[in-house]
């Protein structure tokens, strides 16, 4: 996994924020994620839980299309059958996903390319260790920070916290949960690989400007 642009930076999806139908929030998510691309984001997390499989699947579709060229990669939550028929970068796995080991073994099976990624989201130190140990490529850490997306996993596990996830494993740690452009110098500094965030990306007026920003983290 490259890491030569740190901090990495990945935009999760959260559609339903901007459209109730899966038609406008396919439009909507698209545009931002041009936007994204452009702006040369490393990750697209798609995670659109409740969208039906086969709007799903034609998000997808048109997210890898719409990074084809560049060096963004895309990245599917929870769905690897959708992330591997739209061969996207990798697929991101949660705490009531496929198990990480098990999907791992069914890629080296040959059912999905030497590159792809697995990641899963982890909200303790032990998740972060078991998480590795089964073969996960990274892990998301959090909510570090509070987050109206992140309530239903307790309280914020805080910079300290982070740190010790950081220092306990050794694939990238994206910090996650109310990460603002204000203290994503802080989760960077705790030893954080990257940044992973919804409203920092998508409700960015200049996502570009942003990620100039962010990128002079390190």
């Amino acid at each position: 996994m490259e890491l030569e642009n740190k901090p990495l930076l990945c935009y999760v999806t959260a559609g339903a924020r901007l459209a109730a139908e899966p038609p406008a929030r396919t439009a909507a998510l698209l545009h931002r994620i041009r936007a994204a691309v452009a702006a040369d984001v490393d990750w697209v997390q798609i995670r659109e839980k409740d969208l039906p499989g086969g709007s799903l699947a034609a998000l997808a579709r048109a997210a890898v299309d719409v990074a084809r060229g560049s060096r963004t990669r895309i990245f599917i939550n929870d769905r690897l059958d959708a992330a591997v028929a739209a061969a996207a970068a990798g697929v991101h796995l949660g705490g009531e996903s496929l198990p990480v080991r098990e999907v791992k073994q069914w890629c080296r099976a040959g059912h999905a390319p030497a590159e792809f990624q697995v990641g899963r989201s982890c909200h303790s130190l032990a998740e972060s260790q078991t998480a590795e140990r089964d073969g996960a490529d990274y892990i998301f850490f959090g909510p570090v920070f509070a987050s109206p997306s992140k309530e239903s996993f307790g309280q914020p596990q805080g910079l300290e916290k982070l740190a010790e996830a950081c220092r306990s494993v050794h694939i990238p740690v994206l910090a996650i949960g109310g990460v603002t452009a204000v203290n994503a110098g802080d989760c960077v500094h705790a030893g954080a690989a990257g940044l992973a965030a919804i409203r920092l990306f998508q409700d960015a007026s200049n996502v570009a400007e942003v990620v100039e920003q962010l990128r002079h983290l390190r």
